[in-house]
């Protein structure tokens, strides 16, 4: 099942637990930890008096008691420390016992807060990327619903590459809005505008219509030879290109970042019509070109387009060989577009 970043409040999350960033003694505190446990009731404190606390980089777990979600999986992060005393290996381990808890006990879904993110200092981006590179590892080997819940703003990646990528598309656009505004002179303007382009539309009409009589002239007469002439479908493509890439189903819907029963219902319907977001994490985790990016999106019903913050994103990440879906859902979650996968 897919890796998936949320920003808001992880006590609100119907899943069947979520991750409590504790300390050791478990008895509450503030931050995420004390949401919870208000959150959740006096019922849960009770019980954490029993677990006799937890050590750094270990988990353990409750009830959910008053939360929407049914577990509490407590786990204790490191107090960063320059980064010198383990706190990546301890890190990890949060994020990788929380997940064998949860894998031991059936659970299909899990929410975790950014652990020692908050007030036990751990850099962002790095804390960031200890979580993500640990959750996809252990993801390779199971099926779980993982998210990451972030509260509050989250930072731009730091990369010059990706600005200034968007800004070479959206400066442009910056400037003729602008321009159009200034022409166009107020309401009166405006008013002109549309009926100078109405006017030039109705000049362009006998053009038009000549040319669609050309197209249609042009069409083979039997439409059942029309018909036997369609191009393979988005199914079609899809499986081909997983057999040329020699990878087995599971090895291309876990790189997508895809469901398993989404990827088995592909499978058995050559005519599926995907999301665009279906294609492109397809696209992404078969490492495909830019030009074989989009004849993947034209065989479902889509193209990249320099007017989506989105597309030019994806784009920028296919045309420089950057095919880790999970860091291009970083880019995409700070700059508040779609994630792609499902």
């Amino acid at each position: 099942m897919p890796f998936l970043f949320l920003r808001g409040d992880i006590t609100k999350l119907d899943c069947d637990a979520i991750v409590n960033a504790a300390n050791n003694s478990l008895l509450g505190g503030g931050g995420v930890d004390g949401a919870i446990h208000r959150a959740a009731g006096p019922e849960l404190l009770a019980e954490c008096r029993t677990l006799g606390g937890c050590k750094t980089g270990e988990a353990k777990l409750t009830k959910g008691y008053r939360l929407p979600a049914k577990y509490v999986i407590h786990t204790v992060g490191p107090v960063w420390s320059g980064g010198s005393q383990g706190e990546e290996a301890l890190l990890a381990s949060c994020y990788r016992r929380s997940l064998e808890i949860a894998a031991e006990h059936g659970f299909e879904s899990i929410a975790f807060p950014m652990i020692s993110a908050g007030v036990y200092g751990y850099p962002f981006e790095q804390a960031k990327a200890v979580a993500v590179r640990t959750v996809t590892e252990f993801l390779q080997t199971h099926d779980m619903l993982v998210y990451l819940v972030f509260f509050g703003n989250v930072p731009k990646p730091e990369d010059a590459g990706l600005t200034n990528y968007l800004s070479r598309y959206e400066a442009p656009r910056d400037v003729q809005r602008k321009s159009l505004r200034k022409e166009r002179g107020g309401f009166a303007g405006l008013f002109g505008n549309a009926l100078g382009s109405a006017a030039k539309q109705a000049e362009c009409m006998p053009a038009c219509m000549s040319e669609a009589v050309c197209d249609n002239a042009a069409l083979p007469d039997d439409l059942n030879q029309a018909l036997r002439t369609v191009d393979e479908s988005f199914t079609e493509m899809l499986l081909r290109k997983i057999d040329e890439k020699g990878m087995t189903d599971a090895e291309c819907y876990k790189k997508a970042n895809i469901d398993r029963k989404l990827f088995s219902k592909i499978r058995s319907d050559l005519h599926y019509r995907p999301k665009k977001v279906t294609v492109l994490a397809f696209a992404i985790a078969l490492e495909l070109s830019l030009e074989e990016t989009n004849e993947m999106l034209r065989k479902a019903g889509f193209a990249l387009s320099h007017s989506s913050r989105f597309d030019i994103i994806v784009e920028y990440f296919i045309a420089n060989g950057r095919y880790n879906v999970f860091e291009i859902n970083d880019a995409l979650f700070a700059y508040d577009q779609l994630l792609i996968g499902a």
